[in-house]
């Protein structure tokens, strides 16, 4: 599926042959995220990946950037997450010098010229006040501040107006220095290139760039807070989220968590969405969904619903989770989430921007790939018992967290439900 080489300064380059995509994709990634910040930077991952767009020694501003891509009809963008930073570029096969070129440019020479320092500020200022008008991101977070108190995990990736008003331009410098070095990063490709074509022009952009020294993240804790969290707000709906501590990226029951969820709240046949929308019709938004990371993960079901029924949703989600607990899945119920799981991987997989994701992503985080089919095989082996075993583990009733973001002044409807 895929070839690795790994340049003498440690910069690695994996790709994917397909000869007949007509789109090829080049993602770089960076371990660079929040949980690579200390507390009073918190955000400055995020910040130095939006100066990388503002312009490079070659093309000096973000208009110029933008033109070059739109001249070849392509896209470019990035993101920032707790454990990486990425860039990525999609374009016509015959311009996969030009994106290639591009991309390592964004990352190793930007300018961070000091007015657009300034501007850029204000840009991911407004970036963490949209966050504010968007309750479902709200809950999120604040689930998250209560599964991982006072730790980066706990925290918006974007960092808080406080931290990201006091970032000076040296300081987004220097983490660019320390972080953005070849031994910390990965150049993955898709599409109809040869890979020791990949190789060759990696080397001749980035072959000779020093490697350096950069920071470890920070490991997780997961030790014991407060259960639950309440943030009062005006809103037609109350957003809730309930969550608990799962698994981390490599842990051997990490795909029979992946059915726990799908047959929990993924897709419009799982229990959530056919009990408490179809059913009763209490939400019309109601999914459960994985969170992944080195050291760590968690499982969380998000509902909106109207106020008054908040107790009632959160009531009725706990009661799922016991008779996943105590009853576990049938055979029908884990092959149709094991279909799901697999159609969803392989469609996935047909663009070639995804699938340089999924080569980057992987050899960053893992320093391994796992191909298609050997996730297929894994989701193959997975027994009702495997699903009713693990939701046993880890969905006691004193495990789940609860978030609520809505017109509540007092937790008192909700503390009950969680036996507090």
């Amino acid at each position: 599926m895929y070839q690795k080489t790994v340049l003498p300064n440690g910069l690695r380059v994996i790709s994917a042959h397909l000869p007949h995509a007509y789109s090829v994709a080049v993602s770089v990634y960076v371990a660079a995220g929040s949980r690579y910040e200390r507390d009073e930077e918190a955000g400055i991952s995020h910040f130095v990946e939006h100066l990388c767009f503002k312009g490079t020694e070659a093309h000096p501003t973000a208009r110029h950037i933008a033109e070059v891509v739109d001249t070849i009809g392509g896209h470019i963008n990035g993101g920032t997450d707790r454990e990486l930073t990425v860039f990525y570029a999609k374009a016509a096969h015959s311009h996969f010098r030009l994106v290639l070129d591009l991309l390592l440019e964004l990352v190793s020479t930007p300018r961070f010229d000091p007015e657009e320092v300034e501007k850029e500020r204000q840009v991911v200022l407004e970036e963490l006040a949209a966050v504010e008008d968007s309750p479902p991101q709200l809950v999120d977070l604040l689930v998250d501040s209560i599964l991982w108190p006072g730790q980066p995990l706990g925290r918006d990736v974007a960092g808080s107006k406080e931290t990201v008003s006091a970032i000076s331009r040296e300081q987004a410098l220097a983490y660019l220095r320390r972080q953005y070095v070849p031994n910390n990063m990965v150049v993955a490709v898709a599409g109809p290139v040869q890979h020791q074509e990949v190789a060759d022009a990696v080397w001749q952009k980035a072959g000779r760039w020093p490697a350096g020294e950069p920071a470890p993240w920070r490991p997780a804790q997961n030790g014991r807070g407060p259960r639950l969290a309440l943030r009062y707000k005006e809103t037609e709906q109350a957003h809730l989220a309930l969550a608990a501590h799962a698994l981390p990226l490599q842990h051997p029951d990490r795909y029979v968590l992946s059915l726990l969820s799908i047959v929990l709240g993924e897709g419009m046949s799982s229990r959530l969405f056919l009990e408490l929308r179809e059913r009763r019709g209490l939400v019309y938004d109601v999914h459960s969904y994985v969170n992944q990371f080195m050291d760590t993960g968690s499982l969380a079901v998000y509902a909106g619903t109207d106020p008054e029924r908040a107790p009632l949703v959160v009531r009725l989600v706990l009661e799922e989770l016991a008779r996943l607990r105590e009853d576990g899945v049938g055979e029908e119920e884990l092959l149709r989430a094991r279909e799901l799981a697999k159609g969803r991987l392989l469609l996935r997989l047909e663009d070639t921007r995804n699938l340089s994701g999924w080569l980057g992503g992987q050899e960053l985080l893992l320093k391994q790939v796992r191909t298609p089919e050997e996730v297929i095989a894994a989701l193959e082996a997975v027994q009702p018992q495997d699903v009713k075993r693990l939701a046993e583990e880890l969905l006691g009733p004193e495990q789940v967290h609860l978030a609520v973001v809505g017109p509540f002044r007092s937790e008192e409807e909700f503390a009950p439900l969680l036996g507090l």
